[in-house]
Order: structure tokens, then sequence, then C-alpha cells
């Protein structure tokens, strides 16, 4: 190969990309449950849908779909 040929690629240089430079998350600390408020219920997530939507499962035994008021979404990690 000649190293001014411009067929070839660069050579990779670096250590990783986004993940790398972003660290480890080590700083974790507990966080205080939010419990309901009325007009408010538990519910075990069944499939996240998007736009802070979710199926639901209510402890009624109701499948309902849901949604992430505003205050939630920006804190608090709601998986599946």
């Amino acid at each position: 190969q000649q190293p001014n040929n411009p067929t070839t690629m660069p050579k990779n240089k670096g250590k990783g990309g986004k993940n790398r430079r972003r660290g480890k998350n080590e700083g974790e600390e507990k966080r205080d449950l939010i419990f309901k408020e009325p007009g408010q219920e538990y519910a075990k997530v069944l499939r996240m849908l998007g736009n802070g939507r979710l199926d639901a499962y209510c402890f009624d035994g109701v499948k309902r779909l849901c949604h992430i008021r505003g205050k939630m979404r920006k804190k608090v990690w709601v998986g599946v």
C-alpha cells in the first residue's frame, strides 16, 4: 500500500467513541420513593410506546394505556 493513495481509508487511532468519553456512572445515589397522589394509581409497565406513553397492567386487574406526567418523565427512568 502507498501512504498517499486516495483509495485507502485512514487508520483508526482512537480509543472508542461517545460511550468511552461519557465515563462510568459511579455517582449513583439512592432516590426517595415517590408516593402516589390522589387520582393516581400504581401499575406494572408492559410495553413502552414512545412519546411518554405506555401500556400498563394496573393493580385493579385492568390493562390501560397510560402516560407519564412531565415531572416524572424528566426525573425518573421508567422501563419495562
